[in-house]
């Protein structure tokens, strides 16, 4: 199916399991399914692409269903010969033949998926690589570990297998460390802390993540306050995890939510304190950023191969220092 601008369009299948569905294999039971209308093996991608989700939660294909879930499924057009380099211009840190860094712009998708299979930062890179890695699987060539769409600054792209897989690892034991910037609505109550709530799926909007007790991960994200102003704090924040939108739902829970951001409540038109939106300062604020107010600034870890230390920073883009500036000018 193609919408206006000749794209291909994703498909949302939402399925409530009947009750007498008990102890079937979750990718079985869809690939029979008429209403999904795919394959098992097709069904099997999916579900390793982590595009279906049981109870709002990312689970196994070889779950087996208990009766009465409700399933979402994305469905997207199969990757591959669909993708197209594109000749979109990159901020290239650092590169050599087994990675590369780049300073990813705000407005940039990371990877193809929901509808954006092109102006995407992976077929940026199809274009200016000619090797990377397919560990990450046929639509995320070179992926490491991805930025939201409107979050700025430093990721890490793998040309290699044996480098992502390296780059993983350093991840998962969190020697690979992303220092992020943000400017949170309100005041934190102390000046520096470690937000440990563990982060899922909201079952109400599966867009959304949410801090939960229920199918949820283990999230932990280190801050220390950097400046105070009259309604905003500057903060860094550190990821020990890297969850779906983890800071951003992390300070949100806490009430501080960032800065511009649509999702999570930082551009609300109501919200407590001299920090609402609607108000003079915060109307100016939305004037100069048009999405949230978060950066990755900073990025460390051990090269794969030459097991030299890397470190890397990004300056704030434009509209952030505006931000910040417009602050200083209006007083603390």
């Amino acid at each position: 199916m193609d919408d206006s601008g000749g794209q291909k369009r994703f498909k949302e299948i939402e399925i409530d399991v009947p009750a007498s569905v008990e102890k079937e294999r979750l990718d079985r039971y869809l690939g029979s399914l008429d209403k999904v209308g795919l394959t098992r093996s097709r069904v099997q991608k999916l579900i390793d692409e982590g595009k279906v989700f049981v109870d709002g939660a990312v689970v196994p294909s070889k779950y087996q269903l208990k009766g009465g879930e409700k399933i979402y499924i994305t469905v997207t057009p199969p990757p591959g010969p669909d993708l197209q380099p594109e000749n979109i211009p990159l901020d290239i840190v650092f590169e050599d033949d087994y990675l590369a860094v780049i300073n990813k712009p705000p407005g940039l998708v990371t990877h193809p998926g929901a509808g954006n299979y092109s102006g995407t930062l992976v077929n940026a890179l199809l274009y200016h690589f000619k090797n990377l890695s397919s560990k990450a699987g046929a639509d995320r060539p070179g992926i490491v570990h991805r930025l939201d769409k409107d979050t700025s600054g430093l990721l890490v792209v793998a040309k290699k297998d044996e480098v992502y897989l390296s780059l993983q690892k350093q991840i998962q034991e969190k020697a690979l460390k992303r220092n992020y910037t943000a400017l949170v609505c309100g005041h934190m109550p102390r000046d520096e802390g470690e937000i440990d709530l563990p982060i899922g799926r909201s079952i109400k909007d599966r867009k959304k993540m949410i801090v939960t007790l229920v199918n949820s991960r283990e999230a932990v994200t280190r801050w220390k306050l950097l400046e105070r102003f009259r309604s905003y704090d500057l903060v860094e924040a550190s990821l020990l995890t890297g969850r779906t939108h983890q800071i951003r739902v992390h300070f949100a829970h806490l009430g501080h939510p960032v800065f511009g951001d649509p999702e999570y409540g930082g551009r609300e038109k109501y919200q407590r304190g001299l920090f609402a939106p609607e108000r003079p300062l915060g109307k100016k604020l939305l004037e100069l950023i048009d999405r949230q107010a978060l950066h990755a600034k900073h990025i460390s870890f051990s090269h794969p191969v030459s097991q030299k230390d890397l470190s890397f920073e990004a300056p704030l883009p434009k509209d952030f220092k505006a931000v910040l500036v417009l602050l200083e000018e209006e007083g603390r």
